[in-house]
């Protein structure tokens, strides 16, 4: 969260299953792990050790005070655990269609409408200070750590100084060391309970500490801007105040579905080529529930013309600055519209490069776990645990093993 995307450096959805550190993210041990989430290990590193040595030098010259570079580098270890998610990140290729599947899952709506109504309160003044409704702000808790519940175990100081020793974005995570080191110093949390993911996000809604120094805000008037605890609220103020400097306009929506009338020519659309409400209703586009375009914006359709469109205002640059990729930002806008209780996408996406439409993606899965091959459940994501299942049927039915879906194998488990 600062000039550069507050994502910078975290890639993919980790709350979500996809969160990315989305996402979704997932999380007993420590609160808000998963169940099977435990903090990594450190092991001794002589490397490591030195190069902990040499940043001592380099903080107490940025002004870092001696008691917290003691207090923290004192604390940091080598975690390689660290180091081999960065090097074995999956560059994930979900469809748009996967992607709000599990960001808007129903298990995620349905905790989002709750937390709606046990913080609806404190977003109300978090909405009327900094003016960013508060539906927004508990969508992007709910991709950046499923509302809380996925806040990350991971000592973010040794995950920082490994990934600056590690020296393959050295100066960024160096940076990042910096800069949470200001943290502590600043009481805003201890050394040790500064826990947050593996590349150093942090809190309910994930800040780097670069982003956390720039825009996080101690919205409880106790002295601490708190995003690690159980309250969410200084978390959710500081996603509000952040949305709001990168220039939110309240009362505009981020977009939404829209509906593409027969024969519309394809050249108007892409994200760059936006038009006012009136110019999309004479081209005969309207809100997917009917009605006219909400705003003017640019349209996309990523499944061509005859799938579902979206329109993407100004709201939706802004949410892109919290982390800059569009499926990420339409996801927020998605949930967001979902904890509202509007519907999921109304058009068809139609068959994926498999031939398999979503109900047979799902089919599939019934079909698998029905066999006792479970498929963690039966979204119609082709996940790892589903490919995993489908391996393990191929290989029990002497089936060439891919772990790939298909409508023969479908047949096969009906």
């Amino acid at each position: 969260m600062q000039v550069l995307s507050r994502r910078g450096v975290i890639f993919g959805l980790s709350a979500l299953g996809l969160s990315a550190c989305v996402g979704g993210a997932g999380s007993g041990g420590p609160v808000g792990a998963s169940p099977s989430e435990v903090p990594p290990r450190p092991v001794p590193n002589a490397g490591f050790d030195a190069w902990v040595e040499g940043y001592r030098a380099r903080a107490a010259a940025r002004g870092i005070p001696a008691n917290v570079i003691n207090e923290a580098m004192g604390f940091a270890g080598y975690l390689p655990d660290v180091i081999e998610k960065d090097r074995n990140q999956t560059e994930f290729t979900r469809t748009l269609e996967d992607y709000l599947a599990i960001a808007a899952k129903p298990e995620r709506v349905a905790l989002g409408q709750a937390k709606l109504r046990q913080y609806g309160g404190v977003l109300g003044q978090i909405e009327a200070r900094y003016g960013v409704e508060g539906h927004v702000v508990a969508a992007v808790w709910g991709l950046e750590s499923f509302f809380g519940t996925r806040r990350g175990v991971v000592p973010v100081v040794s995950a920082l100084a490994t990934l600056a020793y590690d020296g393959r974005r050295g100066e960024f995570f160096e940076s990042q060391l910096t800069a949470a080191l200001k943290i502590i110093a600043n009481g805003d949390v201890s050394a040790r309970g500064m826990t947050g993911s593996w590349a150093g996000a942090m809190g309910h809604t994930q800040f780097i500490p670069t982003s956390y120094l720039a825009f996080a805000v101690d919205f409880t008037g106790d002295g601490r801007r708190d995003i690690w605890g159980e309250d969410p609220t200084d978390a959710l103020a500081s996603t509000a105040a952040y949305l709001a400097k990168n220039g939110w306009q309240r009362g505009l929506p981020w977009g939404g579905e829209v509906r593409l009338p027969a024969g519309f020519d394809a050249g108007h659309l892409g994200r760059g080529k936006g038009k006012s409400a009136a110019d999309w209703s004479a081209l005969g586009v309207t809100a997917a529930s009917g009605g006219a375009v909400p705003a003017g914006g640019s349209i996309i359709a990523p499944n061509g013309v005859g799938g579902p469109a979206f329109l993407l205002t100004q709201n939706f640059n802004v949410i892109l600055r919290y982390n800059n990729a569009e499926s990420y930002a339409i996801g927020v806008g998605h949930l967001s519209d979902r904890l509202l209780g509007r519907p999921a996408v109304q058009a068809d996406w139609g068959p994926d490069r498999n031939g398999m439409t979503m109900a047979d993606r799902q089919a599939l899965q019934r079909g698998l776990t029905e066999a006792g091959f479970d498929t963690g459940g039966t979204d119609g994501v082709m996940g790892a645990k589903t490919k995993a299942a489908i391996a393990a049927y191929q290989q029990a039915a002497g089936l060439p093993v891919t772990g790939e879906p298909s409508l023969e194998l479908l047949r096969r488990l009906q």
